[in-house]
């Protein structure tokens, strides 16, 4: 499969990025199968620079059922999605053990819906209901350094900010 990674610079080898805000899945390098976000993710970061790269790689998505690395995997917003994505957003100590994680994207949308959810105007549910009525891209989270092993670089296309 192809996946996709937006930066400001060539990324040819992925490591682990420890964030200091807190994320959707925890730390490490996120990628998609979504051009777009990747184009997205670019214009979020931007700066001064006047280009950012759409960095894109190979990965064998066999991997994603075997037993080689420890991958969670949500299909859809669900409930242990939500529970996942907020213990990671409320909690910078909490370290999860998976190598791989992949499931939707927690968007501007998405963020929104949470808000609600998180000052109690919007039960889990609820949060779900609301969520499942949205389009959301994927995103895929290295979140080791075994699982980079198996991300392979092929191009970096040049998007002009």
């Amino acid at each position: 499969m192809k996946l996709y990674h937006g930066s400001l610079e060539i990324v040819r080898e992925p490591h682990i990025i420890i964030s200091t805000r807190t994320l959707d899945y925890g730390y490490g390098f996120y990628t998609t199968t979504s051009h777009e976000q990747a184009e997205q993710w670019i214009t979020r970061k931007r700066t001064s620079a006047n280009t950012g790269y759409i960095n894109i790689y190979e990965f064998d998505d066999e991997l994603l059922n075997s037993a080689i690395l420890k991958v969670l995997k949500f299909e859809k917003p669900t409930t242990d999605w939500v529970d996942f994505v907020m213990q990671n957003r409320m909690d910078k100590t909490y370290m999860h053990p998976y190598d791989l994680v992949y499931g939707p994207v927690a968007n501007d949308k998405v963020y929104a819906a949470f808000a609600l959810y998180e000052s109690g105007l919007l039960d889990k549910d609820g949060l779900i209901r609301e969520l499942k009525a949205y389009t959301l891209v994927d995103q895929m989270l290295f979140h080791t350094e075994e699982a980079l092993r198996y991300l392979n670089f092929i191009e970096a296309k040049e998007v002009l900010l």
